[in-house]
């Protein structure tokens, strides 16, 4: 691949050279920009760079990003479970801590290299990385997803999810009280300061709305049930900590608190985000019947919902029994 030659403007003086390149290239992330930095392939102005170079109107920036080695994406006897599966779709209960498909660091143990081992058939639409996956959930939310099993089903329900015709229920434990009805109507958009997060004060940012459909108060908690009538990355995290109710062990959007009541101690436990989504209504590609599956709680979020004061046990039966 050839030299990418830029030259700084205006409105990037001052910052440093990573972070003006993250800004500027399509597809590299700051840690492949400072790899890059580090294996001399970027200079400024013919010169050796350093990440933390502060850049300056005018300056010339040279970036040689060596040819991608082609991908093969290997099959992995990982366990799944289905919660339904015919000659057209998959519906599966993805656990927590599964990357959805490949990519930077997570070449093998995600979902793809384990529908390959289960599922003979997959929608090839989404290319040799994401055969079969319609929508996606972040690594550390669990789950009801659908599978598409070949193209027509794949742009069939590519079409409902687009035309907003899929209903997603999430069930999010979050800090302080909120209150059932509230609705978040925020633009998303990649937070310019970190590109590993999303904002809802980006520059560039598209649509999102999420609603709170049922609320359980606890002390200085909220077991929510959550519905989104959009699908941006990150959505419920960056809604819920925008008005100052982060998910509760949502690292990245402030969820962790290191100063915890003795009561609601047992919120310490997770080692994710408390998010799972709950429900998934589609239509069916090939007939058009209506199908509807829930997934329960997982037993890390139960035991932590089990250990805390306030959730009368005939709530927490109903919120179990409705997720």
């Amino acid at each position: 691949m050839a030299p990418i030659d830029l030259v700084v403007p205006s409105e990037y003086d001052g910052q440093r050279l990573d972070r003006f390149l993250v800004s500027v290239l399509d597809r590299q992330s700051r840690s492949q920009i400072q790899k890059l930095i580090a294996d001399g392939r970027i200079t400024v102005a013919r010169r050796d760079a350093r990440a933390n170079l502060t850049m300056h109107e005018g300056d010339r920036v040279s970036v040689d990003v060596p040819e991608a080695a082609p991908a093969r994406v290997e099959r992995e006897a990982l366990p799944l479970e289905f919660l339904y599966q015919d000659s057209d779709v998959a519906v599966l209960n993805k656990p927590a801590g599964m990357v959805v498909h490949p990519g930077a660091g997570h070449q093998s143990g995600t979902l793809v290299n384990a529908l390959l081992h289960h599922v003979d058939d997959l929608s090839g639409i989404g290319g040799e990385m994401r055969p079969g996956i319609v929508h996606r959930l972040d690594r550390g939310t669990s789950g009801v997803m659908v599978i598409a099993k070949h193209d027509a089903a794949h742009q069939e329900l590519a079409r409902q999810f687009h035309d907003r015709e899929v209903e997603k229920e999430y069930i999010a434990l979050v800090w302080g009280v909120v209150q059932a009805g509230r609705r978040i109507d925020a633009a998303i958009g990649r937070d310019p300061g970190n590109r590993q997060k999303m904002s809802a004060r980006a520059r560039h940012a598209r649509e999102a709305v999420t609603r709170i459909t049922r609320a359980r108060h606890l002390p200085g908690l909220t077991l929510c049930q959550v519905a989104i009538h959009t699908g941006r990355t990150h959505q419920i995290r960056v809604h819920l900590s925008a008005i100052g109710h982060p998910i509760v062990g949502d690292a990245l959007y402030g969820g962790v608190h290191r100063r915890v009541p003795g009561d609601i101690r047992a919120v310490q436990r997770l080692e994710r985000p408390f998010l799972h989504a709950a429900r998934l209504v589609f239509h069916h590609p090939s007939d058009g019947r209506r199908m509807e599956y829930i997934a329960p709680l997982p037993d890390d979020l139960n035991a932590v919902l089990e250990a805390l004061p306030g959730l009368a046990e005939t709530d927490h039966r109903e919120t179990k029994s409705r997720s």
